[in-house]
């Protein structure tokens, strides 16, 4: 069913050459600009409802056209962050309705798909997974095989699904990270980790990221073919971790993705903001830009808290003036 998850066209295949873009902060776009109510930080209940399907089929469908139009490929990331076995029964779901509602999500992307793919435009499905706890704060840490375990309740309900990937966004330790891509392995779905950094570059936990990614690789046999098809860094500025990214480092080369907050601000002044920070697109268009000249790897940009259309729409212009230059 998964037309890629034996090939994701962002690695390997005719379009490996290719930008790929995926979507924004779909939670803060949805609660700031759109006036949605989102318990928990959930926007997968919405699938349930009329107004709130049409509000995430338009998000979606205008960031895949945005795509389209500049002849890059997509990630349609699933709006399941939060349609997991911790969250999903704080806002009314468990067992088979939490499947259905990880079913429905990665339908609906594959509806989107099968009306903007192109051949020069190809779009991944993932199915987007969080984590256990606060995004910001590690909180209650597991031990590998306690994540392993977790994460498979979720990762399971994609399996059979046409999801190609499975992605978690704002993971901030070392041992989620482990456990949820030996779960992927499992189930024989390809894993992406995005890791969440601090201002300092540094994980919640005060890790290194280049530690981080090396302990992640070691432990899941990355040399062997196992391990995550890649890492990202999602939910921070790119100023918190530009410092830290060193070209020449072997993991540097592992991060090929970037979803960065629109905002300077750190985790414990966003949980604090009762206004959004929407930041300046263009200067984050031409931070992104620069990331990419300096690490070389780069292959999936989208966007974080704060970030919406506008913010994606500058960083595809200016990775295409880029391109042309």
């Amino acid at each position: 069913m998964a037309k890629y998850r034996g090939q994701l066209p962002q690695l390997s295949g005719p379009h490996s050459g290719v930008m790929f873009l995926t979507d924004s902060g779909l939670e803060t776009d949805l609660i700031f600009n759109k006036g949605f109510d989102l318990p928990e930080f959930a926007a997968f209940p919405l699938l349930d409802d009329e107004e709130g399907r049409r509000a995430l089929s338009d998000y979606y469908r205008a960031h895949a056209a945005l795509a389209r139009k500049h002849g890059m490929g997509f990630v349609l990331e699933s709006p399941t962050w939060r349609a997991n076995p911790e969250y999903g029964p704080k806002v009314g779901y468990e067992g088979e309705k939490l499947a259905a509602a990880n079913r429905a999500a990665i339908a609906l992307m594959a509806e989107i798909r099968d009306v903007f793919e192109t051949p020069g435009s190809p779009m991944v499905i993932s199915g987007q997974v969080g984590p256990r706890g606060d995004g910001y704060q590690p909180g209650a840490l597991m031990t590998a095989d306690e994540a392993e375990d977790y994460h498979s309740v979720q990762i399971n309900m994609f399996r059979d699904s046409e999801a190609d990937m499975v992605t978690a966004l704002t993971l901030n330790y070392a041992d989620e990270a482990i456990g949820y891509v030996r779960a992927a392995g499992a189930a024989g779905i390809p894993a992406v980790v995005a890791f969440t950094v601090e201002t300092d570059g540094r994980l919640p936990t005060g890790q290194s990221l280049g530690e981080a990614i090396t302990e992640v690789d070691e432990a899941t046999n990355a040399a062997d073919g196992g391990g995550p098809a890649y890492y990202m860094i999602n939910c921070a500025h790119p100023t918190h971790f530009a410092a830290v990214l060193d070209g020449e480092a072997p993991w540097a080369s592992r991060i090929m993705g970037l979803r960065p907050n629109a905002s300077k601000m750190s985790h414990a002044e966003l949980d604090n903001a009762e206004e959004l920070d929407d930041g300046n697109p263009e200067e984050l268009a031409r931070e992104v830009v620069e990331l990419m000249r300096r690490l070389g790897s780069i292959k999936v940009i989208g966007g974080c808290c704060g970030t919406d259309l506008r913010h994606i729409s500058a960083i595809s212009a200016a990775i295409g003036a880029t391109t042309d230059e």
